[in-house]
């Protein structure tokens, strides 16, 4: 294959593997929205409204039969920006609320985005699901694999349409590397590693306690973790890297990356797990959870290591992010700005070759945050989850092994897991790392 198309490719990766999202500017969105009537409308209201609450919420107001028409933020500077956002986006002001529960109490709303923490989703989910609110919710589906059990019980009751912001479900051109890995053509597939490189992440500088930030409900924002004095480091972004709230690079971005891989190879739980890591870029720096993780899961056939490094871009195959199925006669190497086949070559009548054709490296093809919001509005319109390009079921496969990843890391040693049981073999301490810890008088929702 060329050098030039390599390299172009790899260049691609590093706008696309970022995670950021383009859209057009507020002014343009609300000229380009036409008219619909109020009863083809879905009108959405919002819980958590910074990061990528907001990202999803432009996204939908992109779709002109999409209306948001309530806004919930524990910080009343979100709450303010953000309705003079949807103000700008959509010619109307939201209604705005401090407290989300007094939010799903409004009728008009038809389906809620949740942007909060990780660890606000059971009972935000829950809370929506029991209001009779449709659902789109930020990935990881919960905090805690406990939690993701509580949430799928809840949203077998309910019969109600959820969507888990795994967007990359709805890219085409990893649709399309996905049927390739499944044809057969990479041979039998060993190994398939998974990794995100984040150059970008520089140390979380040691900050002193201080005063709640004006505006904020800090309480309300503690919500169901242990009670804390407030420290900006824990607060907006940042969060992911405390158990408290999250489980680290392993849920933030392995969510994505293990989706794909797994569902490409038809797999749902592991027999084991290992995790060796630590904090190892920074040491000293402000964040718990590991900026250095090295994760090995073992499937029926193949094993997935998934890795992940701060402060370092050189990843796998030159990229900062992606994943790579390896087969005997070639490997896939699959990533947000494309994918490209690797072929294994032999020698015949002494020359080498390919074991497989070779084809060209394959792109990105469109904006698929997009598309994925526009598959939760007609998965809604037309009342059928089955179309949904990633339903929570999916989301809790996703969930659920990154989780584990991580306890395999806090226990130091290989663990085993029972798919029957949905527990750990023979290991309480592990067990216990599967439960969800509520405090501050906050109860955790029941399951089945």
């Amino acid at each position: 294959m060329q050098t030039s198309r390599r390299d172009f490719i790899r260049s691609a990766s590093v706008l696309t593997g970022s995670g950021l999202f383009s859209f057009a500017p507020l002014e343009l969105l609300a000229s380009q929205r036409k008219r619909v009537s109020a009863n083809e409308k879905v009108q959405l209201g919002v819980i958590g409204c910074n990061g990528m609450g907001w990202s999803d919420l432009r996204s939908h107001l992109q779709l002109s039969d999409v209306e948001c028409v309530a806004l919930a933020d524990v910080d009343q500077n979100v709450l303010d920006r953000r309705a003079a956002d949807v103000e700008k986006a959509q010619g109307k002001r939201p209604q705005l609320y401090k407290d989300y529960r007094k939010m799903l109490e409004n009728k008009d709303i038809d389906a809620v985005i949740i942007g909060t923490p990780d660890h606000w989703h059971c009972l935000a989910l829950t809370d929506s699901l029991a209001a009779g609110k449709h659902v789109y919710c930020e990935k990881p589906l919960a905090n805690s694999i406990e939690e993701c059990n509580i949430m799928l019980a809840a949203a077998k009751r309910s019969n109600k349409i959820i969507q888990i912001g795994q967007w990359q479900r709805s890219g085409s051109h990893y649709e399309k590397a996905i049927e390739y890995v499944r044809s057969g053509k990479l041979g039998n597939i060993r190994l398939v590693k998974v990794w995100a490189y984040q150059g970008w992440m520089e140390p979380v500088a040691i900050k002193p306690d201080s005063a709640v930030p004006a505006g904020v409900d800090y309480d309300m924002w503690l919500g169901p973790a242990k009670k804390r004095p407030f420290n900006a480091n824990r607060f907006h972004f940042n969060f992911r890297w405390f158990w408290d709230y999250a489980g680290g690079l392993m849920t933030d971005w392995g969510v994505h990356e293990i989706d794909i891989a797994l569902y490409a190879m038809n797999a749902k739980a592991p027999k084991s797990v290992m995790a060796s890591g630590g904090k190892l870029a920074y040491p000293d720096d402000a964040s718990e959870t590991p900026d250095t993780l090295q994760t090995v899961y073992e499937y029926e056939g193949f094993n997935m290591l998934w890795e992940h490094a701060t402060g370092i871009d050189g990843g796998n195959y030159g990229l900062t992010e992606g994943i790579a199925f390896i087969g005997n006669n070639g490997t896939v190497v699959l990533h947000r700005g494309g994918w490209m086949l690797y072929p294994e070559t032999k020698t015949q009548n002494g020359i080498k070759v390919y074991k497989i054709d070779d084809i060209p490296d394959q792109a990105r093809n469109g904006e698929y945050l997009n598309d994925h919001t526009k598959n939760f509005i007609q998965a809604i319109k037309d009342n059928n989850p089955k179309i949904l390009k990633c339903g929570i079921e999916t989301g809790s496969i996703a969930a659920i092994n990154a989780h584990m990843g991580n306890i395999a890391y806090k226990t130091g040693r290989k663990v085993y897991w029972d798919a029957t049981t949905g527990a750990f073999k023979n290991d309480a301490e592990a067990n216990a790392l599967i439960k969800a810890h509520y405090h501050n008088g906050w109860q955790l929702p029941k399951g089945v």
